[in-house]
């Protein structure tokens, strides 16, 4: 209840980011039948509404009642950015007054929406600006699926027969997805839902640095495609470049990654090994050699990623020399490996370089500010961008 002048008045449901499930009991609790939850969910995801009025197929009197009781809120737009190479940004605030990032990047014949699962990120991985910041909370399953909905409405509805712009979803954003299980889940699986975007289960892909016994709870609820932020071919470097890695290190997560593979349907599903490389960190020769070593014989593909410089974060971006010479040894160790192309840079779009306006209640930030301000010659030298 919500207390205006004196008086209680019931509060409303938001709809957004309510499973499928809990949607149709709703509506048969409003003595309607189950597949008028089907016809809210087309309307609020294929056609973006955020009015019942706007809802032509839905008689007067059930969009009046609706409207007493319900509503479809999704998190306010605080700016948007476009990058000259077409990346988008939105700075979305969401309830408390924080605000995240989310991305959408275009290539050919695809469209890529990276998603934030908290406000901030509960570990504090040092290569990754997002992190700096704190944390703040979880998000709501309505204020995850919200992201996409706010993008997908930007574009427009797709003419008929016609490709949404969004055809890929990628938890990357800010926070760890699995530090916040029910709520990103719930919102994967309304992405898959045909009724919500219909998003194949292979072009949702959640990725995590590490939290294993989540992990193995995963594969019980949901069909997403899996990423996994290494960083590093051993447990002592990854234990400083990824600290979840202390408690959980490399060997349990793979393990973990391979059962979570075994247990779907689709046999030929592979994980994503992220690494960021990180100029005489991470990319010597030794290295790619030892990650060679490690992933033979693993179902995986690996994404190469050059760091992204931000304001003293002590680390350089490799070389293309170092870059093309980390991605030989992998490739003539026969792994599958790709290179990630830098998109957003003019926006702070770029991955690991999300931050957002966090009201950080860990007082990370305030020790980075500090430490900062002790040592302020340690910055990232972009010079060495290639």
């Amino acid at each position: 209840m919500i207390a205006t002048d004196s008086v209680a008045v019931p509060r409303r449901v938001n709809l957004l980011g309510m499973p499928a499930v809990e949607l149709e009991a709703f509506m048969v609790g409003l003595g309607e039948k189950p597949y008028r939850a089907r016809q809210l969910l087309k309307w609020i995801y294929h056609q973006g509404v955020d009015s019942f009025d706007s809802m032509s197929d839905v008689g007067k009197s059930l969009r009046e009642r609706l409207a007493d009781c319900a509503e479809i809120r999704a998190p306010e737009v605080a700016q948007e950015q476009i990058s000259a190479d077409g990346t988008r940004k939105w700075l979305v605030r969401v309830t408390g007054g924080s605000c995240v990032e989310t991305v959408f990047i275009p290539e050919d014949g695809r469209g890529t929406l990276c998603v934030s699962s908290q406000v901030g990120c509960a570990l504090d991985c040092s290569f990754c600006s997002t992190g700096k910041q704190g944390f703040q909370r979880d998000l709501s399953a309505a204020e995850i699926i919200g992201q996409v909905w706010i993008a997908a409405r930007s574009f427009g509805l797709p003419k008929k027969g016609g490709q949404r712009r969004i055809t890929n979803v990628v938890m990357m954003g800010m926070g760890e997805p699995l530090l916040n299980f029910d709520n990103v889940v719930a919102a994967m699986n309304l992405m898959m839902d045909d009724y919500v975007y219909g998003i194949s289960k292979r072009r949702v892909t959640l990725s995590t640095a590490g939290v294993v016994p989540a992990l193995e709870r995963l594969a019980a609820v949901s069909e997403a495609s899996l990423a996994i932020s290494l960083h590093a071919p051993n447990d002592e470097l990854r234990s400083q470049l990824v600290p979840v890695n202390r408690r959980y290190p490399i060997r349990e997560l793979l393990d973990a990654a391979r059962r979570y593979l075994q247990a779907q349907s689709d046999t030929k599903r592979v994980v994503t090994i992220e690494y960021t490389l990180l100029s005489e960190v991470n990319d010597r020769p030794e290295h790619a050699r030892e990650l060679a070593r490690l992933l033979a014989d693993y179902p995986c593909k690996i994404n190469l990623i050059p760091f992204n410089p931000f304001p003293h974060s002590g680390y350089r971006r490799p070389g293309r020399n170092a870059v093309s010479r980390f991605w030989n040894i992998l490739t003539e160790a026969g792994l599958r490996v790709t290179v990630r192309s830098t998109r957003g840079e003019d926006i702070d779009a770029a991955c690991g370089q999300l931050v957002g306006q966090v009201q950080d209640r860990t007082r990370r930030s305030e020790r980075h500010r500090a430490a900062t301000r002790q040592h302020p010659s340690v910055t990232a030298d972009a010079s060495s961008r290639p």
